[in-house]
């Protein structure tokens, strides 16, 4: 007798499924209920929906319920809501959501893939009304849209720096209106360390973001809000306000339901997505996976993970083996005319975990110089110490952030480390990148640094320093230097190093910068040649300083330590 499989969610997880389950078996009864107006459309596109780059809403949609049927011979039931599981009887109650009428399916196997849904506190004043929207499906990001062009909506305000926020707050800047960014922490992009995420928050600066951090949204009146920041009330103008403060588990039906949930408060699988009930399988944003460095239960709601988890639901309701060996963390973003990406543990997560760490900071170009589209890439390696594993990476730049992240995602998976890192053998034309990549440089500055061939000091550290009176050296050039430099630096070019070497003192510590890092690094290596010890290399040097520094000016309004400066 053919199986009977019912799957409650028709996007990424629950789609996924269906046509894995199907590719399986050709007799299988399938059918999946979506509460919503659409299955299998594309979430991750909605933000470009609001700027015209996806011209078309229904663009959106990648299946249809007809298509499902005529292609896999699965029945998808939109509007269709399933309100009650019923596991001890193995029937589900279902509502269409157009009629009102309810009533119950039977099936053999179960496939939860609800999703989540956007956190909306009803604690903020004023969250109910018409002009405040979040970001789910089709029909959300059709109504924004609609709403922006009806009531000819100038200012909005987006709530949130995470993936979402960013987007919708890239795109509606793009299709014209005057857009205010509040986040409640100090920084948006949390899986970006400090000194990374400085480049994103000047960037959507100078392309007219006004980006308000550290803000709590106290109130949404009809055409502004009111924003706590450092005891203050501020009010800002906003005609549309977009909630993207994070998603919440869709858990309702599991726990009602009395399957298990984990640690973080979303659906226990295990390894084969299995829930507490064998015979009900959970994948996607509702699920409970683990952090595979941090060996601790964790969610993340991505796309990728979904599908994955779906194909290996499936998989094991016919026999299949899967290892689950959780995630790491990969995702990357573009913000204007800055591409970021990031995978596995940044420095700040690692040291709040405990970890020994270090990390190497690295300025290089993306491709060889001499084309005309090259430019810097910011990339930060994160390394345990003193084994070399590698933890984590960042970049930030206007080049192919994602390629050099999606190979350190590779290393990650692999165990590998510093030295592996060191050795890779990539690509190279002068158009694509260079003959040594920044991953392989970034990696040979992490065995320096392993093997103490030198020390460092993170550009976070540099107001203290300069503050402080101590003796810091600029390596650059003359007129490199004249153009903007650190207040209190002594100007020793490396091409003068060594006539004018006894200028610099070996009885205090000394910190040596220059553009990139590394001229200051060779200064360093000329120095210990003559026997100074007391040497410190600036990680990120002047670049880093100014992108740092510029920031944390102008968001805390604070005296400048560099004289100009200077983001080339």
């Amino acid at each position: 007798m053919a199986e009977k499989i019912i799957i409650v969610g028709g996007v990424a997880g629950g789609a996924s499924a269906a046509a894995r389950i199907r590719r399986l078996d050709e007799t299988a009864q399938i059918l999946m209920f979506e509460r919503g107006a659409h299955v299998s459309f594309s979430n991750c596109c909605l933000p470009y929906y609001l700027s015209g780059t996806i011209e078309n809403s229904d663009s959106l949609v990648l299946m249809s319920p007809e298509r499902f049927a005529k292609q896999y011979a699965i029945e998808a039931r939109v509007r269709s809501q399933v309100t009650a599981l019923h596991p001890e009887r193995k029937t589900v109650t279902v509502q269409n959501l157009e009629s009102g009428e309810s009533y119950e399916e039977t099936y053999d196997k179960l496939v939860l893939a609800p999703g989540a849904s956007p956190v909306m506190p009803k604690s903020i004043k004023g969250i109910g009304q018409p002009h405040v929207f979040s970001i789910r499906n089709v029909t959300d990001i059709k109504a924004l849209k609609q709403y922006i062009e009806l009531h000819g909506v100038k200012k909005a305000a987006v709530i949130g720096g995470g993936f979402i926020g960013v987007e919708v707050a890239e795109n509606l800047k793009m299709a014209g209106l005057l857009v205010t960014l509040v986040e409640g922490s100090d920084q948006i992009m949390m899986p970006f360390d400090p000194d990374m995420v400085q480049i994103l928050h000047k960037e959507m600066m100078d392309q007219g973001i006004d980006l308000r951090l550290s803000g709590t949204l106290a109130e949404i009146k009809e055409s502004s809000i009111v924003v706590k920041r450092q005891e203050r009330l501020e009010s800002i103008e906003a005609e549309v306000v977009v909630m993207s403060i994070g998603v919440a588990p869709e858990t309702a039906l599991a726990r009602e339901a009395g399957l298990a949930l984990g640690e973080t408060g979303a659906i226990l699988v295990n390894k084969n997505y299995q829930t507490s009930d064998p015979d009900i399988y959970a994948v996607g944003d509702a699920t409970e996976s683990f952090h595979r460095l941090l060996g601790r239960p964790g969610r993340l709601a991505l796309a990728g993970p979904a599908q994955r988890q779906a194909r290996a639901a499936a998989d094991h309701m016919y026999g299949g083996y899967n290892r689950n060996r959780g995630f790491i963390g990969s995702s990357c973003i573009r913000i204007f005319g800055q591409n970021a990406a990031c995978t596995g543990l940044n420095e700040k997560t690692a040291k709040g975990a405990g970890i020994s760490c270090d990390f190497a900071y690295v300025m290089a170009s993306d491709k060889v110089g001499l084309m005309p589209d090259s430019s810097y890439m910011n990339f930060k390696l994160v390394f345990e110490v003193p084994t070399g594993r590698i933890l984590g990476a960042q970049a930030v730049g206007k080049g192919n952030v994602d390629k050099r992240i999606d190979v350190i995602a590779t290393v990650i998976a692999m165990g590998g480390t510093l030295e592996d890192v060191k050795d890779l053998e990539l690509c190279y034309s002068p158009v694509f990148g260079t003959a040594r990549d920044v991953v392989n440089q970034a990696a040979l500055v992490g065995l320096n640094l392993l093997n103490n061939r030198y020390r460092q000091v993170p550009v976070t550290a540099v107001r203290q320093l300069a503050e402080s009176g101590a003796y810091i050296v600029d390596v650059r050039e003359e007129h490199e230097f004249r153009a903007g430099h650190l207040k209190g630096a002594k100007n020793i070019p490396l091409s003068q190093l060594r006539q004018r070497m006894e200028e610099i003192p070996r009885d205090v510590p000394v910190y040596l910068y220059c553009r990139t890092g590394q001229r200051s690094y060779n200064a360093i290596c000329c120095l210990q040649g003559h026997g100074y010890r007391n040497l410190w290399n600036i990680s990120g040097s002047f670049l880093g300083i100014s992108l740092y520094e510029y920031f944390q000016d102008q968001a805390q309004g604070r005296t400048p330590v560099v004289t100009a400066y200077n983001f080339r």
